[in-house]
């Protein structure tokens, strides 16, 4: 089960206390900048992940300037679209409300502690995920060619630790994208094999352990150089990962010349 801690208390607690009951995964979004650009990241990889448990899930996008430009960003870096934020009180009868945000967001726009910077009373009930700030250097960030690297240089840094962006980063993940496309796309065509039971139990330990993307990363690359893994059971498992990733890693399966 999928663990998230709570940035108010610091405990690790159940991302879903009801089981496959409605949860809304709300994305705090002051500003289109990278920070704003990492936040809603990492609540699509949060609904993923709770997608792929079987949990029912609702998504919204609150407190943002200039929306149209985020929401354009966010296309081009394959996160799926979070609805407007209604004014529609509780909501759905949500079981559980996951709160992502910047650490700042509890005090934006004059909002008392406690609140967010819409006024609302997050003490009342659901989990608050915080996100580290994320800068860029000029241009790194801005370039829709190179979006999903952009995504993997998110995902590669822990989402509490503060990340800045440089044009090497970017380039070593545009490099590890081109490999491990490539790679799939060869193991693709080799006899196709299950996930080895402790590669599956890796990620998904990975992954339900507050969300550790990283750790889900450090794991394909064990399994890239592996010895003992079929190549078959090789793309099963990236295929798998990809479903929390979204780093399209099947993407060059058929291609004469994997990109």
């Amino acid at each position: 089960m999928l663990r998230i801690t709570d940035a108010r208390t610091g405990e690790p607690t159940d991302a879903t206390p009801a089981r496959r009951g409605l949860t809304r995964v709300e994305a705090h979004v002051p500003r289109p900048d990278t920070t704003g650009l990492r936040v809603l990241l990492v609540a699509d990889v949060l609904v993923r992940a709770l997608e792929i448990s079987g949990t029912p899930v609702w998504t919204v996008l609150t407190g943002t300037e200039g929306r149209a430009e985020l929401r354009a960003r966010a296309t081009a870096l394959g996160i799926r679209p979070f609805e407007d934020e209604r004014d529609s009180g509780s909501g759905l009868g949500e079981a559980q409300v996951l709160r992502v945000c910047a650490p700042e967001t509890g005090s934006a726009d004059g909002g008392a502690a406690g609140h967010d910077g819409a006024g609302r009373d997050e003490t009342a009930n659901g989990l608050r995920v915080e996100v580290a700030p994320a800068d860029a250097d000029s241009g790194v960030a801005d370039d829709d060619e190179r979006a999903s690297a952009l995504r993997l240089a998110l995902l590669a840094c822990p989402r509490r630790e503060p990340l800045r962006l440089d044009e090497a980063a970017l380039t070593d993940a545009e490099d590890t994208l081109r490999r491990w496309r490539g790679a799939v796309a060869t193991w693709a065509t080799r006899p196709s094999g299950p996930i080895p039971d402790p590669v599956r139990q890796q990620l998904r330990a990975a992954w339900e352990d507050d969300l550790d993307v990283p750790a889900v990363l450090a794991v394909l690359r064990k399994v890239e150089t592996s010895g003992t893994v079929p190549d078959g059971a090789r793309f099963e498992t990236y295929a798998y990962a990809d479903r929390l990733l979204g780093l399209e890693l099947t993407r060059d399966i058929g291609r004469e010349t994997p990109s």
